[in-house]
């Protein structure tokens, strides 16, 4: 019953602050969304996806460039802004809308998160510049999904052996954050452009605009980043940002099925009336917008533990965020499809891309069942510590 008030308590506090939007994220959201809608059409969607990197480089430049979505979280020292993760939100839930295939998600959030998160100045200093300017595209290997890559030093430095799968955006990230068992405990360590003896295998996965790859170390060369045993820890805390970066996705995704299915009961006649004059429409759509406001709350709030932990906890926001995001951008492409009638089932119209990047998404950090466990296990309703969704990949072995 403790653990239960305490659950209730987390909600009741909540500051109705926390969930508006500033001017400047108002204006943020208004240039990104003019911007994209002119740079990333279904057209340009797929075009993007089946291009050797996967995405449109001048696009990545031109974010980075003339609107500085890479550097919104990241401070100043190291070339960002100096906002806060509910800057980098507004971003990326418009780039979710348009299922823009930029590798934000790897780079900006994963990847300069786990260099902030290990407090290694040094490696920040070197990596972040590059991150913020958009010369440099990043991910993580061995944290989403458990791998087998070992550390072992060599005669010039550490080497990694071992391969870690499904590692997104990992064909072509130039910089690569591996997390890696070592002699002295579980590390990580960073394989700078170009690295030798890496074998790099492109998956063939549900969402062509989300890649995700196989990594093969065959003693490569890598550089340590934080201290030894740190990488439990800073893997946990950049998986949480991660859930909460893909829940603004969603959100994004979300919100774009809702308006465009609204748009076309609007105009959609049938006996003489539009479609969404139907009753039996008007309630699922309304039902639908119900869900898509409560995934907007969760990932704003989400957004905000995460931009300032006084504000709650961030590991019960994230994953709260994930289970409701999921959940709503699960309904929304199912409606999408279905409201459609016969052409929202084929090929030339773009539903089935949310489809994909919906169903893809939904086991990205562990599937919504895995997420309530999570949060059973957090608020001790399990009788268990808090079981995270993706830790063995640094645990040393037995």
């Amino acid at each position: 019953m403790t653990a239960m008030r305490e659950a209730l308590m987390f909600r009741l506090d909540v500051d109705p602050e926390l969930l508006r939007e500033t001017d400047e994220q108002r204006q943020l959201r208004d240039v990104l969304r003019e911007f994209l809608a002119a740079a990333c059409g279904p057209e340009e969607v797929r075009e993007q996806a089946a291009g050797p990197r996967g995405f449109d480089q001048v696009l990545w430049g031109r974010l980075a460039g003339e609107i500085g979505v890479h550097g919104l979280a990241l401070p100043e020292e190291y070339g960002g802004a100096g906002g806060s993760f509910r800057e980098l939100a507004v971003a990326l839930e418009e780039t979710g809308r348009v299922l823009c295939p930029a590798p934000l998600l790897s780079t900006v959030v994963l990847a300069a998160h786990t260099l902030l998160a290990s407090r290694d100045r040094r490696a920040c200093e070197r990596w972040l510049p590059g991150i913020a300017g958009g010369a440099l595209t990043a991910t993580v290997a061995g944290f989403l999904h458990p791998g087998t890559v070992a550390a072992e030093h060599g005669p010039g430095g550490w080497l990694l052996r071992g391969e870690t799968d499904f590692v997104p955006d990992g064909e072509g990230a130039d910089l690569l954050l591996v997390a890696a068992r070592a002699p002295d405990g579980p590390r990580l360590f960073a394989c700078g452009p170009g690295a030798g003896d890496l074998d790099r295998t492109p998956r063939r996965v549900l969402d062509p605009t989300r890649r995700q790859a196989l990594l093969r170390f065959r003693g490569t060369p890598a550089e340590p980043v934080g201290d030894a045993g740190e990488a439990p820890r800073v893997v946990d805390t950049v998986l949480d940002a991660g859930r909460t970066a893909l829940a603004a996705e969603q959100l994004g995704g979300s919100a774009h099925a809702l308006e465009a299915v609204l748009d076309f009961v609007s105009h959609r006649t049938q006996f003489g009336r539009p479609i969404g004059s139907f009753q039996a429409v008007r309630h699922r759509l309304a039902d639908l917008l119900v869900e898509v406001e409560a995934a907007r709350s969760a990932s704003g709030y989400a957004g905000a533990c995460l931009a300032d932990p006084g504000a709650g906890e961030p590991r019960v926001a994230a994953s709260a965020a994930a289970v409701a995001c999921s959940a709503a951008y699960r309904r929304a492409v199912a409606e999408y499809v279905q409201l459609h009638g016969g052409i929202g089932f084929t090929w030339e119209h773009p539903a089935h891309l949310y489809v994909r990047r919906a169903r893809a998404d939904d086991a990205l950090f562990g599937t919504a069942d895995d997420h309530r466990l999570r949060l059973a296990g957090i608020l001790g309703l399990t009788g268990r510590r808090d079981r995270t969704v993706d830790r063995a990949a640094t645990r040393p072995e037995d």
